[in-house]
Order: structure tokens, then C-alpha cells, then sequence
């Protein structure tokens, strides 16, 4: 396959997880024929790329967990604190799940069958995974109460953190941001048994 044929392949992918993400923001829905229709292109183009229509939920549900990766799970910030670091960490959670258009969709859960729920276990345990050896560097580094267990701890704060801004979105009107994090930090620095306590002021 050439190079022209390679990047031709990328942006018909990307029209279309585009259109797909565009028809569940405004649908609550994702119907292949009505996403081909959205993208303008054939019917059978998106199973061409994505197999089937759960294969194309889970295309969005990827894009959806790296878009939140690249602003906020994975970054490395500066402060020279866990709980400088995390507070940061917790506001521009909230910030990128009040900006990112399918955040109550997915939060909510999307409508999908089996392969759809493992694919989100799957990136849900990443999540669980990093956090959890976030919080072990920050027991060793005696910042955080020892002996609890960092992967249930890290379980906890995001699955509290998800649910709490779930019901955050769902409301009319939302609530400010600032309230979210100042609540999301109170649990969250409680939950993991912060040592040092700092200002809950984030």
C-alpha cells in the first residue's frame, strides 16, 4: 500500500469517527448507515474500517480515552508534591470531561454488547494501573498513609471521580467546575489518607 493510499485510509478513518462521534452527541445513538450518511460516504465504507458497528463504538470509545490520556492521565506535572500534583491533576480532570463533548455519554455507559464493555474495562484499568503506582511512589515517598492497598485506592478516587462528574453533566444547569474539584479533592485526599494536609482550596 503506498503512502498516498496509507494517508488517503487515515482521513476516510478519521471522517468517520468523527461523524460517528457527531451522530452520538446528537443522537444518543450510532447507526452505521447514519454515520456513512453523516460522513458522505458509502454504507459499507465503515465496516470496511471498523468491522462491524461495535468495532466502530469501540473506535470512539478509544479516541474518547486517548483524547483524556493526552490532557490529563498521563501528563507529568511539576509541582513538587503529591498533593500539589493531584490537585492539579483533578482540576484539569474536570476541566477536560466538562469540555469534551462525549464525557456523559461515556460516562453514562454506552449502549453497546460484550466487546464494547471489555474494551472500556480494559482502558479503565489502565486508568487504574497508573494511578495505582501513583499512589504507591507517594507511600514509599511517605506523603500517603501506608499499608493500604494503592490499586483499590486508585479504583476508588476514579471510579468516585467519574461517578461524581457524571451526575455534575446530568444536572441543569451544571454545577461551576470550581465546586466539582473542591468536592472531588476533599473525597479524593480523605480516600487515599493524605498525610500532609494541605489547603483543600484547589
Amino acid at each position: 500500500m503506498g503512502t498516498t493510499e496509507t494517508s488517503r485510509g487515515s482521513a476516510a478513518r478519521r471522517k468517520l469517527l468523527e461523524a460517528a462521534e457527531q451522530e452520538l452527541r446528537e443522537t444518543g445513538e450510532l447507526e452505521v448507515a447514519a454515520v456513512a450518511r453523516r460522513a458522505g460516504v458509502s454504507v459499507g465504507l465503515p465496516y470496511r474500517y471498523f468491522g462491524t458497528r461495535t468495532g466502530l463504538l469501540v473506535a470512539v470509545l478509544d479516541a474518547y480515552y486517548d483524547r483524556l490520556d493526552e490532557a490529563v492521565a498521563v501528563r507529568l506535572y511539576d509541582e513538587p508534591t503529591w498533593a500539589g500534583r493531584e490537585r492539579h491533576r483533578i482540576r484539569d480532570w474536570v476541566a477536560f470531561l466538562y469540555a469534551e463533548p462525549l464525557a456523559a455519554i461515556v460516562l453514562g455507559g454506552l449502549v453497546g454488547d460484550g466487546e464494547l464493555a471489555a474494551a472500556n474495562t480494559t482502558r479503565l484499568n489502565l486508568l487504574i494501573e497508573l494511578g495505582a503506582r501513583n499512589i504507591a511512589q507517594a507511600q514509599r515517598h511517605g506523603e500517603l498513609a501506608s499499608g493500604r492497598d494503592p490499586e483499590f485506592l486508585a479504583a476508588a478516587t476514579l471510579g468516585g471521580t467519574q461517578a461524581v462528574v457524571s451526575v455534575a453533566l446530568a444536572r441543569t444547569p451544571r454545577p461551576a467546575p470550581q465546586t466539582v474539584i473542591d468536592e472531588l479533592w476533599a473525597v479524593v485526599s480523605g480516600a487515599v489518607g493524605l498525610l500532609d494536609k494541605e489547603s483543600s482550596t484547589i
